[in-house]
Order: structure tokens, then sequence, then C-alpha cells
């Protein structure tokens, strides 16, 4: 079965639209059209429902996409394996991270990276959502939460404690928290319809509420306005590392409480082998992690 064809098929699906796949590919809108016709006449079946405006999958698509998903990644182990190139990484990775962590910790090691796998292209979506990375069609996802058993493989990469920053304007004007019962008195800076912090007092998991005048819905807000003085805010060490050597924070360590235990995980669809794209990305965010 022709690779290219696959290729076609799977982004098509994913971006919803022929057009989108024939770019993404560098393909012609012609080129792209044929592939796909040759497929489904392969096939003997009908792999999208097509109109002026849109683009579906039939039900002979939707149970075919799995497969096709399946022989490409098998397609760029066995390339992999053959190469010259051990262990290089080959082909398009798809992957979705917080933005806030793209922004300080992928970006920077992103050109290394594709120095180093001249044949590997990065599609990097920046999001603060929970996204699906199965319906979506991504390879990876970075994250930062407690890992539930949702049938997705999960490499921990890094522990990611949270701890208390804030401006020294604002320590100086409303004081510095002694207890978590303190916190109540302050401007606790926290994600959008968050009303808790979690903590470990005593061994034992507590949640604090807490409540703010100003929320938002990525870590980038409120680490904004944690510098200009607006509040107390939760957050990691590498997020704050530029903001601690300049002096913009300092942290507000509280006796007795200690951050909740969370990690920076990769998190991958089910695979007999990691793909050598998967592997080679991890491998590198996790020493530019340590």
């Amino acid at each position: 079965m022709d690779t290219q064809a696959l290729d076609v098929f799977l982004n098509a699906a994913r971006t919803g639209s022929l057009s989108g796949a024939a770019r993404h590919l560098k393909l012609t809108p012609m080129a792209a059209t044929r592939r796909l016709a040759s497929l489904e006449s392969e096939l003997g079946v009908r792999l999208f429902n097509r109109t002026s405006r849109s683009l579906s999958l039939t039900p002979e698509g939707e149970a075919f996409q799995p497969f096709a998903a399946e022989m490409m990644d098998a397609h760029e182990v066995a390339r992999a394996t053959l190469s010259p190139k051990a262990g290089g990484a080959t082909g398009l990775l798809r992957l979705t991270a917080p933005i806030t962590l793209g922004r300080k910790r992928i970006m920077p090691i992103v050109h290394e990276l594709l120095d180093e796998n001249p044949d590997l292209r990065i599609d990097l979506d920046l999001s603060d959502a929970m996204v699906d990375i199965v319906a979506a069609g991504i390879d990876l996802a970075i994250r930062i939460a407690p890992m539930k058993d949702s049938g997705l493989i999960a490499r921990k990469l890094a522990d990611n404690p949270k701890h208390i920053y804030a401006a020294p304007p604002y320590l100086e004007a409303r004081g510095v928290p002694q207890t978590v019962e303190d916190l109540a008195q302050h401007e606790c800076l926290t994600f959008s319809n968050f009303t808790h912090w979690q903590f470990i007092v005593a061994g034992k998991e507590r949640s604090v509420r807490v409540s703010s005048r100003f929320s938002s819905s990525g870590v980038d807000g409120f680490l904004a306005a944690c510098v200009s003085g607006l509040g107390l805010a939760q957050l990691s060490s590498w997020e704050v590392k530029d903001e601690l050597q300049s002096g913009a924070l300092v942290p507000v360590p509280i006796a007795g409480v200690l951050p909740r235990d969370l990690a920076v995980w990769g998190v991958y669809p089910s695979r007999r082998q990691v793909l050598p794209k998967i592997r080679v990305f991890l491998d590198k965010l996790q020493r530019s992690l340590v």
C-alpha cells in the first residue's frame, strides 16, 4: 500500500480538508486528489464524504484510520531500523504542550533537535487545554498533571513541585503569609475557575480555598500578574527561573507545608515500539528539564 497515499488520507482526516492536506505535505491539490483516489480504488471503498465546502470520513474511513496510522508508524520504525543514521528521528512529529512550558523549555531545544535530525519535522500545538491526542492524531503530549489510567503510555520526565512566589513590592505592601490560613488574606492568582490550592501537610493532601480579583486561562497570565505585584502564585521552578535570577520574584515558603507532588510527563498512544521521533524528542526535553 502506498505510504504517500496513506499520508494524504491521514492528513485530510486530521485537517478536514484535502487542500489543507496538500499544503501540509507540499503537494499540488491535483496530486493529493489522485493519491487519495488511488487509495480508495485499491481498498474498494469511499473513505470521505465530499461536498464543495466540507470533507468528512465515511464509516469505512473511520474504521480504516487507526490501521492507516499503524501502517505509517510501522513504515517509520522500519526506515529508522534500516537507516545508517542509527537512532535518528524522521518524519513529522505532532505534539502538544502547555503554553508556558512550550515557550520556556521546548522552543529553546527545537533548533538543535532539527539540526541533529535533518529528516525530522515538528508541528507544535501550544495549549493549556487537555487535548484528546488519539482523536486529534497527535503523536505526543507533554503534560503537567496527575496521570490517570487512560490507555496511553506515560513517561515521567521530571518532578514538578509548585512553590509559592511573589514580587517583593507585593510582600512589602501586604506582608508575608506564615501559615496556609494566612492565604485567605492574600490575592492568590490561579487558573480561571480554580478555587483551591493543593498542599501536603503532615503527610496528607490538603486543599486550601483561595481567591483573587485576577485569574487566567494560562500560566503566562498569572505569571505576568505575579511579576507585576498583583498577588501570590503557585508556579514551577522552571517557570520562574529568569524572574528569580533578576529579582522580579522571590519564593514564599510556608513552614510545615510541602508542595503537591506533580511531574512533567510525556504521553503518547500505546504502541509495541516507541517511534524514534518520540524517543529522541523526549530524551532531549528530559535533559533540558534537569
